[in-house]
């Protein structure tokens, strides 16, 4: 097997990072010392990372909701520097400012396929660039394909001012959309400085209710629910005729089973599509990413890095983001 071909000092044997050796809460999080840095593959770069962003997929990942094979080393975005690269990689150089999308994340080294490596423009901060690969992807494709949102539709997003959320809302402003969102009384006016037209206090008010009396009781195009055991019977509840609800995260718990009969009076379309599944060729993230970093750089996007933790404060992060103090992107500093 070919490995890299970039100097030792480089890439030490040893780093620190969070492994997860048992799933539960939080304080399953381990912050270690002395784990092993491998060198690249032939098709490999190693990242040097200056931050690893948190996502609500983390807390699947470590709760076991998302089983993966233990030991690992978690976290699934991070945004950095190639230190070493493999003997057959072409289009990535030791130097390139980078972000990706792979397990691994939470550690100052990680080991990136060149076809999952996007490059990040030299006029995106590197803790920015962190926050718009899961989150910023996720929004990009929820509202471009998965439902392309066109001018007069009428939108539901919920948890609007969260980190997910308050992307979509703007995604959706942008592409012309009449946007209505949940949030709790605390968040209103964060929601409503995302561009939202309609904010509903999901603790004070009926959504459904409000849903309706918007939309002179015609109901939503879509609905896109991140939040999952919560929201799910509002979310089918508030869309009009042959509406789509596009589930995509579990932030309350996971979804329960149900009957596609529920879907029938209206003729409704229920999703539950993955971020893998639309960046699958390389092209498709390359284009998805630049997209993303397009609107950016011209300030129609605003990624909000909202808090920032050390990586060994790891079990506060978690903890933060669980108690739905988000108001924004989460990172995590690896390297200064």
């Amino acid at each position: 097997m070919k490995v890299g071909r970039v100097a030792s000092p480089l890439l030490p044997s040893r780093m620190r990072a969070v492994l997860v050796r048992e799933h539960g809460d939080p304080s399953k999080l381990l912050f270690e010392r002395d784990v092993e840095v491998r060198a690249p593959q032939a098709r490999e770069c190693v990242v040097k990372n200056t931050f690893a962003g948190l996502n609500f997929i983390d807390t699947y990942h470590r709760s076991g909701l998302y089983p993966r094979e233990l030991p690992f080393v978690m976290g699934t975005e991070g945004a950095g520097e190639v230190v070493a690269i493999g003997a057959e990689v072409k289009d990535v150089k030791v130097g390139d400012r980078v972000a990706y999308n792979v397990n691994g994340s939470y550690a100052e080294f990680t080991n990136v396929p060149e076809s999952k490596i996007i490059p990040v423009p030299s006029n995106i901060p590197l803790d920015v660039a962190a926050g718009c690969v899961v989150q910023g992807l996720t929004a990009h494709y929820l509202t471009h394909s998965t439902f392309p949102v066109k001018k007069g539709d009428w939108v539901l997003i919920h948890a609007g001012a969260g980190g997910t959320g308050r992307l979509l809302v703007q995604f959706a402003k942008l592409l012309g959309a009449n946007v209505i969102t949940t949030t709790s009384a605390g968040k209103v006016d964060l929601a409503k400085a995302c561009g939202a037209d309609v904010v509903i206090d999901y603790h004070s008010q009926d959504v459904v209710k409000q849903v309706m009396e918007v939309t002179n009781k015609r109901g939503v195009d879509v609905v896109y629910d991140g939040v999952g055991q919560s929201t799910w019977k509002s979310s089918l509840d508030s869309l009009k005729l042959r509406g789509m609800c596009v589930f995509f995260g579990n932030a309350s718990g996971p979804v329960p089973p149900i009957n596609p009969l529920v879907l029938s009076p209206k003729s409704l379309f229920l999703t539950r599509p993955r971020l893998l599944d639309y960046t699958v060729t390389r092209q498709e993230l390359l284009e998805r990413s630049s997209s993303v970093f397009d609107y950016v750089a011209r300030g129609a996007l605003d990624v909000k890095v909202a808090k920032e933790f050390a990586l060994e404060d790891v079990v506060e992060g978690h903890k933060y983001l669980e108690a739905g103090k988000s108001t924004g992107k989460i990172v995590f500093r690896v390297h200064p």
